[in-house]
Parts: structure tokens; sequence; C-alpha cells
């Protein structure tokens, strides 16, 4: 197969071993910077061009867009699809993973296991919103962040409400959620592919940091995740309408609870962790999957 992965970087973990694992298995993966595709729209006839030369003969293609270019990243790979090419992950579900505010509505309407979430765009009503959600303490985020970046614990009322004034007073959307002081500093990883949890670590912040992340100074180790975390985890990337994604998750006193949905998850700390080789998975999963023309929105919402 001929497979193209929309990405900037050729040198990151997760990308090499993505094209490895296609070699491996006979297939050819061209790694396209994101940022040089040129998209032609006339009707009929959507084409792409990369650096001069228009881009024919993919069967599929892999987006490993990144978070400042989700707009622009989102644009090409809608291109693809409108030429019939088989995506991993579909342009409209990227969308809705990136925008946390929106992933957490739809989660919330299939009853899946969330924090206390609230959102407001008047400064005036921070208070409220704080109550709202059982806090202080609260966590503020940024709506568009990633990567544990924009994560704020605010915990005493008055900090919360200055946080938010000031988030607020620079014109940036936030969401407030209530703090999980339970899970101590660490969450869930599950890794989902077609409809199969095929990895889970759990993630430890570094001794002073809530967040976990691991380039934040977190530590990873497998997990054994238990029958609910794994339904929720399944569930999380169906509705979200994501083939391959990874599901962050809160261990809480009430079940499991979704922090995030990642559209575009790093392999290198899941796979060092648990010795699996999700990256062949993907591509397996590729191989079983991809045929030209099925490029049917699928998640609703």
């Amino acid at each position: 197969m001929k497979i193209a992965m929309l990405a900037r970087n050729p040198n990151l973990y997760s990308h090499k071993r993505l094209v490895q694992a296609a070699e491996e298995r006979g297939h050819t993966l061209d790694i396209l910077n994101t940022t040089r595709c040129t998209v032609n729209i006339a009707s009929h006839r959507p084409t792409i061009t990369y650096d001069g030369h228009r881009l024919e003969g993919y069967e599929a293609v892999i987006p490993r867009i990144g978070a400042s270019i989700t707009n622009y990243g989102t644009a090409v790979l809608r291109q693809f699809e409108m030429a019939g090419v088989w995506p991993l992950n579909e342009s409209v579900a990227i969308g809705r993973s990136r925008d946390k505010l929106r992933s957490m509505q739809i989660l919330s309407k299939y009853g899946l296991g969330l924090p206390l979430t609230a959102y407001a765009n008047d400064p005036k009503q921070a208070e409220e919103i704080i109550k709202a959600v059982n806090g202080p303490p609260v966590v503020i985020k940024l709506l568009e962040g990633t990567q544990g970046i924009g994560v704020v614990l605010a915990e005493t009322m008055s900090s919360a409400k200055s946080v938010i004034e000031a988030f607020r007073g620079a014109n940036v959307n936030i969401l407030v959620q209530e703090f999980i002081k339970e899970a101590g500093g660490t969450d869930i990883r599950a890794l989902v592919v077609g409809g199969k949890v095929v990895a889970a670590m759990k993630r430890t912040g570094a001794p002073d940091d809530f967040r976990s992340n691991l380039h934040r100074g977190g530590s990873a180790q497998i997990v054994k995740i238990t029958p609910e975390e794994r339904s929720t985890a399944l569930r999380a990337a169906k509705h979200m309408g994501l083939n391959v994604c990874g599901v962050d998750m809160l261990r809480s006193n009430h079940g499991p609870v979704i922090m995030e949905v990642n559209s575009s998850p790093g392999l290198e700390g899941i796979e060092n962790a648990t010795g699996k080789d999700v990256a062949g998975q993907i591509i397996e999963f590729i191989e079983k999957n991809a045929k030209p023309g099925k490029t049917k929105t699928r998640g609703q919402g």
C-alpha cells in the first residue's frame, strides 16, 4: 500500500515507528510536511500539490497534525478525503477532539464520566462558575491548550477568581473543572485502535505537579485497567468518531472520569511503558480497513 502521513517533524519517535512498521509490512509511507501541501479546489477534481508536484496514488492517510496548525491541517486532510483517500482519523473528528468544550459536550450527551465542568464568557460570573464545579480548588484550562500547557490549579476562591478574570481579560477562552483530589496526580492513558484498547499506562506527575504529562517530568508504567475504564475509553472513541486515540482518564471516587480524548497520541511513552508494538497494530488496522472512497463522516455532534 501507498500511505501518506501528514506530519511536520519526521524525526519524532512516533513518526519513525510508523514508517518502520509500514516498511516491515511491505508498504511505502511518505511523510508530507502539512504546511507545504497546497489545496486546489476545483469542481469534481479536488487535488493536492506538494512542493509543486501533484499528489496521487495514495490509498490511506495518517494525520499527525500539530495543535498549532489544526485548522490548516484539517483542511488538507479534508481535501484527501474529498479525493477518496481513506483517513486513519477523519478531519471532523480531529476538529472535535481539539476543541475541549465541544468534546466535553459530546461525551456528556452520551453519559460518559466527566469531571464537573463549567464555561462562561463573563468574568463577573467567576464566583458562580467556581461554585458550580464544587470549588475551590478548581482546575482552569485553556480551551485550545495541549500537553498540559495553560492548565492552572487554583486552590482558593480569590486565586481562582483572579486567574479566571486575568484569562478572560486577555480574551482567552477557558474551561473551569472540579479538581479530582483522590487521583493524586496520576492518570490513565488508554490507547484505542479500531475499537480495541491495545495498551494502557498509568502516568504519575512530578512530585510537586498535579499534571501528569510525561514531557513535564511525569513517569509512566504499565497498568491493568478495569472493565469500566476499558468500556469508557471505547465509548469515548466511538462517540468522537476516532479510529485511533489516546483517552486520558482519572480514577475518581465515582469511577473513571475523562479528561481528554487525544486524536494524535504519542507512541513513545506508551510503547516504552508497555513494551507493545502499537505502531504495528495501527498499520495492521489500516491494512484491514483502508478502502478508496470510504470517507463518510462517522461521529455525531
